[in-house]
């Protein structure tokens, strides 16, 4: 089925006038967080996450009630109390947003890009995020090891997309060994994360579809007896099998 076959026309012409009443709110609420963040840049790391997530929890909350979009999530009592590698799979913005505030504390690995955004990006950058340069894979490897390791002494969940971009729902790309290759280093499990986010908040569209967007949250894999590579395609696995 394709997306929104399952809605009536009525439904389905409904759809820019609740993604543009979902994007003005969003950017009001991005921007008075981002504001918040810069202007008390001087609070403990812990402090401004809280107000991040306060942030995302609104736009998330936003997004249910102009769009419809749900959230379901599964495997709740598999996370961690400490320090963990997360490796979730990717499709949209939203899985972004949503384990945020789902996992805090938490330190993102992302394109450096991303810092330069104007409030939203600002604030990224106070909440000690992983910022590489896809362009410099080697570089941005050591970064990950370099600074994962010290996110993960402090106890923050690490959270990689393995597939290193954004894959459309249905896909899974190959995935990358070095958030498993981190957590063998640090000593931590790693954590696989499912979802399929991208049925309703889209890779590039503007358009959200209602409905209920299921995350899944699987067992820890230890790292202790098992190489990168072999924890790597342990957590695509379960990814892949909870997909279907």
């Amino acid at each position: 089925m394709r997306r929104g076959d399952n809605l009536n026309a009525f439904q389905k012409a409904l759809l820019p006038l609740r993604a543009c009443v979902f994007y003005l709110g969003f950017i009001t609420i991005i921007v008075a967080l981002g504001l918040v963040c810069c202007t008390t840049w001087f609070l403990p790391f812990r402090h401004l996450q809280s107000i991040a997530a306060m942030g995302n929890y609104l736009s998330l909350a936003w997004l249910r009630l102009t769009c419809n979009i749900e959230v379901k999530v599964s495997g709740r009592e598999h996370i961690p109390a400490g320090a963990c590698v997360i490796l979730s799979n990717h499709q949209s913005s939203w899985e972004s947003f949503y384990l945020q505030w789902l996992l805090q504390p938490v330190s993102f690995v992302l394109k450096r890009e991303l810092l330069w955004i104007p409030f939203f990006g600002w604030s990224l950058a106070l909440l000690h995020p992983i910022a590489i340069k896809r362009a410099r894979p080697a570089e941005a490897i050591r970064q990950v090891f370099t600074q994962g390791q010290l996110r993960l002494e402090d106890g923050l969940k690490v959270i990689i997309y393995p597939e290193g971009t954004r894959m459309h729902p249905g896909a899974l790309g190959k995935f990358k060994t070095s958030g498993a290759a981190l957590a063998a280093r640090a000593g931590v499990p790693v954590v696989p994360i499912s979802h399929n986010a991208g049925d309703h908040w889209t890779l590039h569209g503007f358009l959200k579809y209602p409905g209920t967007v299921r995350l899944n949250i699987g067992p820890a894999l230890h790292t202790s007896n098992n190489s990168a590579r072999e924890v790597t395609e342990m957590a695509r696995s379960w990814i892949d099998r909870s997909l279907k």
